[in-house]
Parts: structure tokens; C-alpha cells; sequence
């Protein structure tokens, strides 16, 4: 509820304002420019978070404002349980001559990493197993996990003959740890009635299931190459008002770099922007779909996208707030998945403050997916005399859908605050979310 009022608050604050004169030209920014925030917030498991993030603009001689030359964005954060954000992100198309480059360097340590199962609704979500006032209640974390993950990315873009058409090339390393979570730590300084109770969850009943590989169940390497290619039609990269931007990418992980297995994976995606009352309001829209091509990817990566245009530390999850808000953050797991995002985006005020250029807009939005190939579930000999109806329904699978609106807060047509508010439509995929980020989904 407190997060329903918050979300009320700032749609109201934003509406009520005083509007000025918007026929003002807007203000050529050149040189430096930088956003930066808080990041504070509080878990009862994870504890308070503390930090915050910049982002740096370099608009050079401001001849191609609003477009940037160079962008850095830093993000620090911690949470006093554990939990930390260390993530640096480098974007420009001048460092190179007529090349894209993008760089990210993270480490990301989240002590409750959620963890539904796969295959959607064919993996049962029982709310009332973590809800510590349920008579059925087992812990608060009992669909999570201890993950780490150190995270180095180069992604490279240049022009091909055809106009709008680009190459894309990229490697990255990825390591990940896993790890029951340490309820040891997340109940220091607890009352008894409050602490985590030490009962097993449902990453180490996968184990014990044989569901979860024992190569797997502890992490390993991800070094990834990919290339692709891109049509891009866009007016205007942050703030999209027409246009469309396509991706077809391959991404092939080679067992002689260090994994612990061969895969190839294939992101397709389709992001279109349609004027529908110019510089006031657009439709925007994406579909992907992604799929396992050969091999078998281990568990643990099936959450990364293979086409991720996020800015900020989530670029994974099908569910959670970079792909189906309001949905439980990866509760659609599979070796194969679709989704897509419809927004009604409008932008409701421009206007002038300390030399800088601002705007407030509104969206509303729908978010819907679903895993299109399952992953296959082998089991131990064993496996027949589990009984499993509290937690696997075969065949169960169906569209996941949510809705919500969004404000947002942008300056420089680059610098943009998202809070967007999202509800389910089936109680299988949680409740609701309320998600505060940088920049529009897509």
C-alpha cells in the first residue's frame, strides 16, 4: 500500500504543477552535464541501502545536442546485510571513428536472488510460504538464492552500406557464484520472532531433484561472444518519438574459454515508435524472442537477455522491472521465451531550471510473455517417488500479463528518472511492483 501511495503521490505532483511558458527554445547544452541520485531504501531482510549513482554527459561544442559524445555512468551502492551494486558504464560513438562502443564493468552481490523454478506457471508459486503470518509459512526466502556475479562487457556497433543498417560484435565474461542464502547473516541483530527460520528452499530442493545439475548448483563461467545486425531509424535515441530499431543477435559460448558448456542462444527484437500528437504523445512497442539454438545453458544464465539495451545494473529477468512489471522478477524461465511492451507515452510539461532543460511525462502500459520452449526436466532414479503437486503443474504454462502506469523526469533529453507501477492479472505471478530506474524500458 505504501508504495501504491507513493506512486499516487508523484502522478499527482506531476499533474498539479503550474505550467510555464513552453515556447521557449531549448537551452544547447555543450561541455559537461551530469544527473546523479540517492540510492536509499530499506528490506527488512536485506537492510537499509545506501549509495547512489551519476551519470556524466559530454555534449562537446552542443552542435549535435541533444545527442551526447561521451556518457559515464557509476553506480555504488550497499546494503548493510550484504547485498552491493559496484557498476561502471562507458557509451560513446566518438572514442572510436565511426564505431559504437559500449563497456560495463559490475560486480553485483544480491544475497536474495529470486528463483521460481522454470517453465512459468508450470513451476507453482505459493504465496503463502513466504508470508510469515500465513499458517503454511516456511520462510521469507524460500524462492531465492545467494548470487554473485562479476560482469565484463565490450559491445561494438558500425554502419553498413544500407541505409539505417548496422553490424554488431561484442564479447563479455561473466562469472557467477552460487550459494544457499546465508539466513546466519540476514538474521544478525533479529528478534527470535523475526529471524529466518533454517528450513531448505526451493534451489536446494531442485538439487535433490536432480532439476538443477550438480555443475551447475555452485555457478561457473559465461565467456560470450556475439554479433548481430541492427536496423535503427530512430529520431532520437533516449526519448524515441518515431521510428523503429530491430536487433537479430547470436550469442555463442564456447566450452574452451572456461564454461562448463557449449550454447548457442538467438535474441530477435522489434522496437517501433509511432507519433500519435507530435512531441506530446507516441505509441511505443517491443516483441522479442529468445532461444537456446544448441547445447544447453546452464540454469542460472537462462535469466540474462540476450538483446539487453538497459542502462543500470538489471539487464536479466523475464518478470521485474526491465521486462513485465509488476510479474515476479524471473517467475518466466525457459529455454525459449516471448514477450512484449505496449506504452501510450505522453509528455505532459517542458520547461527551464538552472540552465538546464526538463520534462514530465506520463505512461501506461501493458506487459505480457510466456516461455515458448521448456526447458527439459530430468530427475534423479529417484525422482518418481517425490510427490511434487505442491510445487510442478505439467502443462500449466499460459500468457503472464501485468499493467501499470509510469512518471517520468527527465533533463537534457538524456538524464531520465523512471517510477513505474505495475499489476498482475494472474495472482500465479505475484502481486504488483513499483519500480524506480533511469530511462524509458526501451
Amino acid at each position: 500500500m505504501k508504495s501504491k501511495l507513493f506512486l499516487f503521490a508523484l502522478l499527482l505532483a506531476a499533474l498539479t504543477v503550474h505550467a510555464q511558458d513552453e515556447k521557449k527554445e531549448a537551452i544547447i547544452k555543450q561541455g559537461w552535464n551530469f544527473g546523479a541520485l540517492p540510492a536509499i531504501a530499506f528490506d527488512s531482510d536485506l537492510g537499509l541501502q545506501y549509495g547512489g549513482l551519476v551519470n556524466l554527459y559530454h555534449y562537446g561544442d552542443g552542435s549535435r545536442y541533444p545527442e551526447y559524445d561521451h556518457s559515464f555512468y557509476l553506480e555504488i551502492s550497499r546494503f548493510t546485510k550484504g547485498s552491493s551494486i559496484y557498476q561502471f558504464q562507458y557509451d560513446s560513438d566518438r572514442l572510436l571513428k565511426g564505431i559504437q562502443t559500449t563497456a560495463d564493468l559490475s560486480y553485483l552481490v544480491d544475497q536474495t536472488y529470486q528463483f521460481y523454478g522454470f517453465n512459468g506457471y508450470d513451476a507453482v508459486y505459493n504465496d503463502n510460504w513466504v508470508d510469515d503470518e500465513h499458517p503454511d509459512y516456511r520462510s521469507r526466502v524460500f524462492y531465492n538464492y545467494n548470487r554473485k556475479l562479476f560482469r565484463l562487457k565490450l559491445d561494438f556497433r558500425g554502419d553498413l552500406p544500407m541505409a539505417n543498417f548496422r553490424w554488431e560484435a561484442g564479447i563479455n565474461f561473466q562469472q557467477f557464484k552460487l550459494a544457499p542464502v546465508n539466513i546466519d547473516k540476514l538474521n544478525k541483530g533479529k528478534d527470535d520472532e523475526d529471524k529466518l527460520p533454517d528450513v531448505a528452499g526451493l534451489y536446494a530442493i531442485y538439487q535433490g531433484w536432480g532439476l538443477i545439475a550438480p555443475k551447475e548448483a555452485n555457478g561457473g563461467n559465461i565467456p560470450a561472444m556475439r554479433g548481430g545486425i541492427v536496423y535503427d531509424s530512430r529520431d532520437f535515441r533516449a526519448i524515441p518519438e518515431r521510428g523503429i530499431w530491430s536487433e537479430a543477435v547470436i550469442e555463442y559460448v564456447p566450452k574452451v574459454l572456461g564454461s562448463e558448456s557449449s550454447f548457442t542462444r538467438l535474441g530477435l527484437t522489434h522496437r517501433q515508435y509511432v507519433p500519435l500528437v507530435k512531441k506530446r504523445l507516441t505509441f511505443a512497442y517491443r516483441l522479442s524472442y529468445e532461444a537456446t539454438l544448441s547445447g544447453n545453458a546452464p540454469f542460472y544464465y537462462l535469466t540474462k537477455r540476450v538483446v539487453d539495451g538497459a542502462k543500470g545494473n538489471s539487464m536479466e529477468g523475464l518478470g521485474g522491472g526491465r521486462t513485465m512489471r509488476g510479474v515476479l522478477r524471473n517467475r518466466v524461465i525457459g529455454d525459449d521465451v516471448a514477450f512484449g511492451n505496449f506504452e501510450l507515452r505522453s509528455r505532459i510539461w517542458n520547461f527551464q531550471f538552472k540552465n538546464n532543460n526538463f520534462f514530465v511525462g506520463l505512461n501506461g502500459f501493458v506487459d505480457t510473455g510466456k516461455v515458448t520452449g521448456k526447458r527439459s526436466l530430468n530427475f534423479y532414479p529417484t525422482f518418481a517417488a517425490v510427490d511434487t503437486k505442491d510445487y510442478l503443474a505439467y502443462g500449466a504454462e499460459r500468457w503472464h500479463t501485468s499493467y501499470g502506469l509510469g512518471l517520468k523526469v527527465g533533463m537534457n533529453e538524456n538524464f531520465i528518472v523512471s517510477c513505474d507501477y505495475g499489476r498482475v492479472t494472474n495472482k500465479r505471478d505475484g502481486d504488483s511492483g513499483v519500480y524506480i530506474k533511469l530511462n524509458y524500458l526501451f
